[in-house]
């Protein structure tokens, strides 16, 4: 098995990360951290002020589907290398992008507090990945996610 880095998120491992959402290399993103807690991926978001839906106590919705979103491609990214037993990171990279991705609002999240973001990996094969991710603020499921991840070349991170 690889060495797991227990004490750097997925996203720090993938280099050259400048996703807004996720990117450690981009000081305007939300800056998301993920890692595996068993067979799930957990993430906690602590909002700020500025991620307001428009009433300035509850989260954007865009936020939460960027954070979704982030999440279980970095988590689908995460389990390609898992499955081929090699560190996130290591050459040749894997990269995946996202071909689908459905949120359900079940009430609105307060702006106030964490926000936890649960994936599970719902079925895998090939290229695929298809995940579902629970957003929870407190003890309540405030959305609920499903993401399909496609894997695709690394030439996609090259620049053109």
């Amino acid at each position: 098995m690889p060495r797991m880095d227990k004490h750097h998120s997925f996203q720090d491992q993938i280099p050259d990360n400048l996703c807004y959402g996720c990117g450690p290399g981009n000081q305007q993103g939300l800056r998301i951290k993920s890692h595996w807690e068993g067979d799930e991926s957990v993430s906690v978001f602590v909002p700020q002020a500025f991620h307001t839906a428009g009433p300035e106590q509850f989260l954007n919705g865009g936020i939460i589907a960027t954070i979704v979103d982030c999440h279980c491609v970095c988590t689908a990214i995460a389990d390609h290398y898992r499955r081929e037993a090699r560190a996130i990171g290591s050459t040749p990279l894997i990269w995946c992008v996202t071909a689908s991705l459905k949120i359900d609002y079940l009430r609105p999240v307060p702006i106030d507090r964490p926000v936890t973001l649960r994936a599970r990996i719902t079925e895998t094969g090939g290229k695929k990945t298809r995940l579902s991710c629970s957003v929870v603020s407190g003890d309540e499921e405030c959305a609920t996610g499903e993401v399909l991840a496609i894997r695709v070349p690394p030439s996609w991170r090259e620049a053109k």
